[in-house]
């Protein structure tokens, strides 16, 4: 009973300690420097492409470089996060992700064009592998430090942090690009990676065991549903997991209803960190420059929606709703917005184009509800695995896209069935959280 009183005293009192939100800045600040590092040979591809002489087809093939990998990755990089926690391994893919980036600044000093291009593909493709715990640690990590109530916040933070990676760095490397060289984009970016580490290790832990975890907290936090006690007790012996339960992650219908709805939401994101930029300087005439400034308002209105969306859902929930109804609103809603990318297509000024794709930008962030859906629906005993499964499946996206949308303009010569082909997403993303997932609740593995 006295148990059981301090578990509902705890419930009342969302005040009782905000450490968990330092965690959550460091996952963010991570987010954001993980996503500027995919998106360097985005605003330096027109430059690396002009020097290394590269096609539309061969600069599309070794954007998907980082996908192939990052998909390999994921089931791999989830195993190991269940194994050793995100302490280690996280920490461990921040200083790999960081040397990688570094190495692309100086392919240009391989023999010949054909080594630099294998080379950039070689190094992208590392690149992808080792960023692969990235977004499974992210979800595992809100997982342990946030309640259920205010995971759809903590996972739209995290999730927006793409779009602020553009509005700060976009501009930034435009301007590296233009006065400097493409190069020093990715030395810069390294480094700057390499000093995230040392804060990752000076900071990480776990909320059990953190020096600067309150009790009250701890309480708190516990008694609201997260998994506190998931990543205690890491280095002892764990039974290994069997594929008969293992496979249950895909058999569930439910599953597969978060796992394409990833996929589609992933397109969208692939297409606005690959050909995005390369669109507006080639399909619309601007300048790598002018780029770099209007790319950023699409990227404010992602991120603001990505807030909108994680915080509508929390409140939803908090108003008696369910979590499944919660999550699927601002997700649904968020991808009908984003299938008005293909309005570009029949607007002539670019800053309707602009303000077009800040449409469907704001409707991608307010859909980023998927690692909250994660969080609730993941077998306990197997979130980093279930997080990799769904992050690897959903990034086949960046696999195809880059490559179909590549193939089409070099026959096309337009962008404009570039276009339809990601708008479409949208549509069949509503599909898949309204019809095939049916209601959301955690997964419950059956012993084999």
């Amino acid at each position: 009973m006295a148990r059981a009183g301090a578990g509902a005293a705890a419930a009342a009192v969302p005040n009782a300690g905000r450490f968990r939100y330092v965690i959550l800045a460091l996952i963010f600040v991570a987010t954001v420097i993980n996503y500027a590092d995919r998106a360097t040979l985005s605003i330096a591809g027109t430059a690396v492409s002009a020097d290394l002489g590269m096609s539309p087809s061969q600069l599309g093939i070794v954007f998907s470089a980082f996908a192939w990998a990052y998909v390999i990755g994921q089931i791999p990089g989830g195993w190991l996060l269940d194994r050793y926690g995100a302490r280690r391994v996280y920490g461990a893919s921040i200083v790999l992700w960081s040397l990688c980036t570094l190495a692309q600044g100086f392919v240009h000093f391989s023999a010949g064009v054909a080594m630099a291009v294998a080379s950039l593909f070689l190094l992208r493709f590392i690149l992808g592998l080792v960023e692969s715990p990235a977004f499974p640690g992210n979800a595992r990590v809100v997982s342990t430090w946030f309640p259920t109530g205010e995971r759809g916040l903590a996972t739209a933070l995290f999730n927006s942090a793409q779009y602020l990676a553009v509005v700060l760095f976009t501009p930034l490397m435009a301007w590296l690009t233009h006065v400097f060289g493409w190069q020093h984009v990715f030395v810069f970016m390294g480094c700057l990676g390499l000093a995230l580490a040392v804060c990752w290790y000076w900071l990480m832990g776990e909320p059990k065991t953190h020096r600067h975890m309150s009790r009250q907290e701890l309480a708190y936090i516990e008694a609201n549903g997260a998994l506190t006690s998931l990543d205690n007790g890491i280095d002892s012996a764990k039974p290994k997991q069997k594929w008969a339960e293992a496979k249950q992650l895909f058999t569930s219908r439910m599953m597969w209803g978060v796992y394409i709805g990833q996929y589609c939401i992933t397109a969208l994101t692939y297409f606005f960190i690959t050909w995005f930029p390369i669109y507006l300087i080639k399909g619309r005439g601007m300048t790598v420059m002018t780029v770099g400034l209007v790319a950023v308002l699409p990227a404010i209105c992602g991120f603001a929606g990505g807030i909108i969306g994680g915080a509508l859902s929390d409140y939803l929930i908090r108003r008696g709703m369910s979590a499944s109804t919660a999550r699927k609103i601002p997700f649904m809603a968020g991808m009908g917005l984003s299938s008005c990318v293909v309005a570009a297509n029949f607007v002539d000024t670019n800053s309707a184009v602009v303000a077009i794709m800040a449409l469907a930008f704001f409707g991608k962030g307010l859909g980023a509800v998927g690692w909250a859906v994660v969080s609730d629906t993941a077998p306990r005993e197997m979130t980093g695995l279930c997080g990799g499964v769904f992050n690897g499946l959903g990034n086949v996206a960046g696999i195809v896209t880059p490559i179909v949308i590549g193939y089409v303009v070099a026959t096309t010569g337009s962008f404009n069935d570039a276009l339809w082909f990601v708008g479409a997403h949208g549509v069949l993303a509503i599909l898949a959280y309204g019809v095939l997932a049916g209601p959301f609740q955690r997964l419950v593995i059956q012993q084999k």
